[in-house]
């Protein structure tokens, strides 16, 4: 068996997300010297459960082994047939982890730095078309390129998020957010804190806001209420002018009455 090669595997898996559970197991399927064989992970989300299967195959040429690819199979709770897709490990890219593929699974998006055959490096959105299958048998992959326009910093700036305050906070929700994650938030609106969930939405440059119970809220809602609260100011402001005016009128016509007066006395 080829150590540098099992390290190698090791910290391969680590860093898409299997962690170093299967160090031992990796290890005694590459002893055994087998062609290709397999790892299963088994996992859960909330109510949703997902099943990896881990594909290795040894080299032809070589007594080294690759980490090729992973198929899951997500199920969720109310559904008896789960969706599977198939997530390929490459050297010349970055590769989707565990916790990624299970965003992508469910119908979110996810920002990576990715490479063309020609090595060149750029940045995309991808995102899952579940209504569109490849001859792989997989599922389409849309991807929204950095000149597609998605401003994610911009679609947030236009709610009254709590978070985006602070810094620290605001680099950790931008993080969360191109990892795919439903990330919780505070909306303040009208100085009352309430706590919702938002997701990026690249294909619509905009961001999906849920609201405690996960239902869907507009997404410019927020934006409105905004709006609202400035017309509100503004309509308050022009009643107030208006008040001034008419008070006003009253004094300017008793001025014109007097004058009036004096030219008639003077007559």
């Amino acid at each position: 068996m080829n150590q540098k090669n099992l390290e190698f595997l090791k910290d391969q898996l680590k860093y898409t997300g299997f962690g170093e559970t299967f160090d031992q197991d990796l290890k005694e399927k590459m002893l055994k010297g087998e062609t290709e064989f397999k790892i299963i992970k088994e996992g859960v989300y909330g109510k949703d459960s997902m099943t990896a299967e881990l594909n290795f195959k040894k080299s032809d040429q070589s007594d080294l082994y690759f980490f090729n690819s992973y198929h899951v199979n997500l199920k969720k709770e109310e559904s008896k047939e789960g969706l599977e897709q198939t997530f390929y490990i490459n050297s010349n890219s970055s590769n989707i982890t565990l916790k990624e593929a299970y965003n992508l699974m469910e119908g979110r998006s996810v920002n990576k730095d990715l490479k063309t055959k020609e090595g060149e490096v750029y940045n995309s959105w991808i995102k899952i078309d579940f209504k569109e299958s490849e001859s792989n048998s997989n599922f389409k992959i849309n991807h929204y390129h950095q000149n597609y326009g998605y401003d994610l910093e911009a679609c947030l700036a236009k709610h009254s998020i709590k978070e985006l305050e602070t810094p620290k906070y605001k680099e950790d929700l931008l993080n969360s957010l191109k990892k795919g994650n439903l990330q919780s938030v505070t909306f303040v609106v009208n100085g009352v804190e309430s706590k919702q969930y938002i997701e990026a939405n690249p294909q619509f440059k905009t961001v999906n806001v849920y609201d405690g119970n996960l239902q869907r809220i507009n997404h410019r809602e927020s934006k409105d209420e905004k709006q609202k609260e400035t017309q509100g100011k503004s309509t308050s402001k022009d009643f107030s002018q208006r008040k001034e005016s008419v008070s006003d009128e009253p004094a300017e016509v008793e001025k014109k009455r007097s004058q009036r007066k004096g030219k008639a006395k003077s007559l």
